[in-house]
């Protein structure tokens, strides 16, 4: 029996490099790759062998993008009209990270707002500049992205990237680790172009990454003699979406099929060709320290959780350790209704983050 990759029919055994080549016929239609297998193997009726149990396991049971996957409400964005961006408001580059792992990277002005458009004119700031962290499995070009990039132009300029192992960028995805250097070549860039005020805002695992990052790069004054002061990878505030307080979390069926994908060969096989995200195989040595951990070390850097009472991947008690972790220091926002990440995440919303990051940072 033959299963259909993207148009591709890929023969038993399912051997890497005859998939690398018929994979590679198809690269036309990559974009599209997820949903397609989704259509392919969900209505797969056997249960043996490697087709069948990743059928079942993986894709019939949803296993997408953290950060732009089903479980929750899916947002769709009401400020697409009405928007007028300055001539050359957006730049794309490759960024060179501290270990030398290149990444894809956007930036993008504020726009201005016509009056009549869906919510009117925002408020906003030139001097502030978001920089994004997406989920796992998720990329700059992502629809997601880019709604929560043009929500956020409203308020400052915008930079987004894609992890390492992620889209256009190199390397292998660590879940978490070393993509904190990812972080701050991204942040220093956003320095680098002239912002007096950085913010932070990640989502699923790019949540769990902005608050390490944030912990290693200090923005208070008692911080100046830290690394992340003189190479302008500091932040001036922080804010987390649908992150994990801890690692290695198995809790729900979403987070163990995850585990599934990173953990199994095969699982990094379907995830670099039907997720497009290139993860490493090996363990954590050693193990970073965890987002609960790291939180404690921010301070005095103005911290934002927010968390979806219907998130799918990581329920309450994540966020609630998160804010006990944080003190005084940081607020907690619960959703009611919202489930995980980017996808779930309103225009409102993502307002409101706005609003907070312009009256906390710097």
């Amino acid at each position: 029996m033959r299963h259909c990759f993207v148009g591709v029919r890929i023969p038993r055994p399912w051997d890497p490099l005859r998939l690398r080549r018929a994979t590679a016929r198809s690269t036309a239609r990559t974009p599209a790759v997820a949903r397609v297998v989704y259509n392919a193997l969900d209505s797969t009726k056997t249960t043996k062998g490697l087709g069948g149990f990743t059928a079942r396991v993986l894709f019939r049971s949803r296993i997408t993008d953290m950060g732009t996957g089903s479980t929750g409400h899916v947002v769709r964005s009401t400020d697409a009209a009405g928007v007028r961006a300055t001539p050359a408001a957006r730049v794309r580059t490759f960024l060179r990270t501290a270990d030398g792992v290149r990444l894809d990277a956007a930036y993008e002005r504020r726009t201005a707002a016509h009056e009549g458009a869906p919510g009117g004119a925002h408020e906003g700031s030139d001097d502030l500049v978001f920089v994004v962290a997406h989920g796992f499995t998720g990329a700059l070009e992502r629809p997601h992205v880019r709604r929560v990039a043009r929500v956020l132009a409203r308020h400052g300029a915008v930079v987004t990237f894609s992890f390492r192992g992620h889209g256009a960028s190199g390397g292998r995805s660590t879940v978490g680790d070393r993509e904190v250097l990812d972080l701050a070549a991204a942040v220093a860039w956003a320095r680098g172009l002239g912002h007096a005020r950085v913010v932070t805002v990640g989502f699923s695992m790019g949540g769990s990454v902005v608050l390490r990052h944030a912990a290693l790069h200090g923005g208070g004054p008692a911080d100046a003699a830290r690394a992340g002061a003189r190479t302008g990878s500091r932040t001036d505030a922080v804010v987390s979406v649908s992150a994990p307080a801890r690692w290695y979390y198995r809790g729900t069926a979403p987070m163990r099929r995850l585990h599934w994908l990173v953990t199994r060969p095969e699982g990094r096989l379907l995830s670099r060709y039907g997720l497009r995200t290139r993860i490493h195989h090996r363990h954590w040595d050693p193990v970073p320290l965890s987002p609960v951990e790291a939180v404690p070390l921010i301070a005095p850097t103005p911290l934002l959780i927010v968390h979806g009472d219907q998130d799918g991947y990581f329920p309450l008690d994540h966020p609630r350790m998160l804010a006990a972790a944080a003190g005084d220091h940081g607020e907690l926002w619960v959703e009611r209704g919202m489930g995980h990440a980017e996808n779930a995440a309103s225009d409102a919303l993502l307002h409101r983050i706005a609003r907070w990051a312009l009256a906390r940072a710097g």
